[in-house]
């Protein structure tokens, strides 16, 4: 009998730290925004940070009040960059009587898949930009744009003045463009021959490489995402996976962007827009 006195309270002391680290695992695996959907839904208050779906026959549907003490939540809160005053005048921009929000079929967001090919027989790093295009009654992801060094390489900008140098006379017409041999003279250069608005088409030379077989797919790296949809403001949502109360997908860049800016960024994302 007194072996049981002396054992059973630390027997049911470790139940207790038991039971609270199994509550205390639940409350992060709640907390943590698992998914983009469920990071999107959160950004709307359209769910609580507990993970419980909010309808909009509820009254704290979207709701403005609310939002302002569940949007921080959605913030990397560990960096100085999306943890301080520029966050809060964020959440107290998106909350004002406009009430912005994250749509999933808005527009201008875009995922970045990282990616690692097989170049030519070599290990290389591409970026895939993909964007949601509507089709039908439905919608799908789609490639709009590719960034890979060896693409980058094909067509150096050059120096302004240097560029100005390689033209066609504007009467090259009349000799029946004998002088165009100038164009293929120097590879390298042929594209300032081009109009002065044009850009090179890297998807397009993606696919080229993809068909020809010397690019292949090898795996996924990382995900992450850039969004542009609320007015004067651009930041990217990075997944955290740790413990706690603040992990999973979450915005881990945040800059303040006037909305005439944002066309030039625009087309690193989508070119042909």
């Amino acid at each position: 009998m007194r072996f049981l006195r002396i054992i059973l309270p630390i027997v049911l002391l470790a139940l207790c730290f038991k039971v609270e680290a199994q509550l205390m695992d639940e409350r992060e695996l709640y907390a943590m925004t698992k998914q983009m959907g469920q990071f999107i839904h959160r950004f709307n208050y359209e769910e609580d940070t507990y993970g419980k779906r909010i309808y909009q026959d509820d009254a704290d549907f979207r709701s403005a009040e609310k939002r302002k003490t569940s949007l921080p939540l959605l913030f990397d809160l560990n960096s100085p960059r999306t943890n301080g005053a520029l966050r809060d005048y964020f959440v107290e921009d998106v909350t004002k009587k406009n009430n912005q929000f994250f749509e999933f079929l808005g527009g201008n967001w875009f995922s970045e898949v990282s990616a690692k090919f097989k170049w030519k027989g070599k290990d290389v790093d591409i970026s895939l930009i993909m964007s949601i295009e509507q089709e039908g009654l439905g919608s799908k992801w789609v490639i709009s744009n590719v960034f890979f060094s060896e693409f980058q390489k094909y067509f150096p900008q050059g120096e302004l003045a240097e560029r100005e140098k390689h033209f066609l006379h504007p009467m090259s017409h009349e000799l029946d463009f004998m002088n165009i041999y100038k164009v293929f003279t120097d590879p390298q250069i042929v594209e300032y021959y081009a109009s002065t608005d044009y850009t090179p088409d890297y998807l397009t030379l993606f696919f080229y490489e993809i068909k020809r077989g010397n690019l292949k797919f090898d795996h996924v790296e990382k995900v992450k995402f850039h969004v542009f949809q609320i007015n004067n403001w651009y930041f990217e949502v990075s997944w955290f996976d740790r413990s706690g109360y603040n992990s999973g997908w979450l915005i881990s860049n945040l800059v303040y962007i006037k909305e005439e800016e944002k066309d030039l960024l625009l087309k690193l994302y989508q070119p042909k827009k």
